[in-house]
């Protein structure tokens, strides 16, 4: 007489999750992106967060133009710096960095991509820098693009979220924010985890980050979406104020050439000297939180100290016997576009 023992498996799945728990566990892994140019002056901000130990995912276009740059986790004062880019892809917009931290648990990626419209979804990142921010929402659409595939989402994103975890309520990723938009409508877009998890099994050393290696591809699908989080808004026409009792004051203008009004934007204003080209002499952080109606410009005033007006504005190069006054750059940080139902 034979006995058969039978061996039953049960796999557990993992269960929903409320909104605190998914948020706490997100909180522990998304990080806050600052990266540099060549003069370790601030060019962007972004987000990331840990895919495994010592790698975090973004998106490559936070990268565009910078040198270096530094990560830091949501709620912490602690500064990593970004060893550099250990895979690039960019046809769809991911970029994984190398960073100076061990220990922070990383958020698992979603194995069953069959996403449905209508399930819920969380973003997480760090819009004009407010570290932490937490939205919730559902998948409105999944886009086709030829053979790729594209997140619509309800879920409030911005471009400082840019490069950010979205969550179902298991607290598992299921795409990355790109935070961008079409034609001046509020639309929120995440490259699908499917991409993630193929380049992170393309991984290799890290390599220093560079202008050229961190440039957006000619075809990256979301390249008709509005790629970098600045497009729209323009900083032009700066004067200083000649007629100010004190000097160093400014003011130039903030040009809106989307078709939507725009508020809340923020912005670098960068001042170079003239006789030492590339040398920034000053880096101030310009907040308007006025609204400018499409198609039209406000004009913002601003003050530094008097030696960089001095500096800047009256250099005198006595060996050509000419003046050169010095570089102003005026770079978007972020804006928010005013919905029709607001």
């Amino acid at each position: 007489m034979y006995i058969f023992l039978g061996l039953v498996l049960f796999a557990f799945p993992i269960h929903a999750q409320t909104a605190p728990q998914v948020a706490k566990k997100a909180f522990e892994s998304t990080v806050l992106l600052v990266m540099q140019d060549a003069h370790g002056q601030p060019l962007s901000v972004g987000s990331g967060f840990f895919v495994q130990d010592g790698i975090i995912a973004s998106n490559l276009h936070v990268m565009e133009g910078a040198t270096s740059g530094y990560a830091k986790l949501v709620g912490q004062k602690t500064k990593y710096d970004i060893r550099g880019i250990v895979a690039v892809d960019s046809d769809h917009d991911l970029v994984l960095l190398g960073i100076s931290a061990e220990g922070v648990p990383a958020l698992p990626l979603v194995e069953n991509e069959k996403l449905q419209v209508g399930e819920p979804v969380f973003a997480v990142g760090n819009p004009r820098g407010l570290e932490g921010t937490f939205s919730q929402g559902i998948v409105s659409s999944i886009r086709g693009t030829g053979s790729e595939r594209l997140l619509q989402i309800t879920a409030p994103i911005s471009p400082g979220s840019s490069g950010g975890p979205v969550l179902n309520d298991k607290g598992e990723v299921v795409g990355v924010s790109v935070a961008t938009f079409r034609g001046g409508q509020n639309l929120n877009f995440a490259i699908p985890a499917a991409y993630l998890r193929s380049l992170l099994a393309r991984k290799g050393a890290a390599k220093p980050l560079t202008p050229e290696f961190s440039a957006p591809a000619s075809r990256s699908m979301v390249k008709d979406l509005g790629e970098r989080s600045s497009e729209g808004i323009q900083g032009a026409a700066f004067t200083w104020d000649t007629r100010s009792l004190q000097m160093g004051e400014y003011s130039f203008s903030l040009i809106n050439k989307l078709r939507t009004p725009v508020r809340n934007i923020s912005c670098l204003v960068i001042f170079y000297d003239g006789l030492r080209p590339g040398t920034p002499l000053d880096v101030q952080k310009i907040q308007f939180s006025g609204v400018i109606p499409g198609g039209l410009a406000k004009r913002v005033k601003g003050r530094t100290d008097s030696s960089v007006e001095k500096l800047n504005a009256g250099n005198f190069d006595y060996q050509l016997g000419v003046s050169r006054p010095g570089r102003i750059e005026c770079r978007i940080l972020d804006f928010t576009i005013i919905d029709d139902s607001e």
